[in-house]
């Protein structure tokens, strides 16, 4: 008990800073990194930089930067439905997504699935071939951040 006990503490630092990094199409060299996650922030490339913050995420809104001010609010997430701005109207859903795909606007439709996502990889439309890799992912980043991203 002691051993797992200590195993744990020793292990929760690491999954505390732990960091997503996105790299440009089926690549994992760090040359390639085009933004990287810590869980509230979206970073541009290897950076973790306050300077270099793009979105601020807080698992509802996406703010454009490091603010968090309602004012700078871009996106809006139900976990469904990527909403422009502030809104939650059905006439204001960009896009919508569910474990797998992002659809064009409030469907989910086959024909309208612009993206495929099998976390590690995001794909262009309904395919899981090499050849439509936009990203490769490593670790876990929100569906509301990855859409960003299109």
């Amino acid at each position: 008990m002691k051993r797992l006990l200590l195993l744990l503490v020793m292990l929760l630092p690491v999954s505390l800073f732990a960091q997503s990094r996105v790299y440009a199409g089926n690549s994992c060299y760090s040359s390639d990194v085009v933004c990287t996650y810590d869980g509230k922030c979206l970073y541009q490339g290897n950076s973790t930089y306050s300077s270099d913050i793009i979105f601020t995420y807080d698992g509802r809104y996406v703010y454009k930067g490091k603010s968090t001010y309602s004012s700078d609010i871009i996106l809006t997430t139900d976990h469904k439905h990527i909403y422009r701005g502030r809104s939650t109207y059905s006439s204001d859903i960009i896009l919508s997504y569910d474990s797998q795909h992002v659809y064009r606007g409030n469907s989910t439709y086959r024909g309208d699935i612009l993206f495929t996502y099998d976390r590690k990889h995001l794909y262009l439309g309904c395919s899981t071939y090499t050849s439509d890799i936009l990203y490769t992912i490593e670790g876990h980043i929100p569906m509301a951040i990855l859409v960003l991203l299109m």
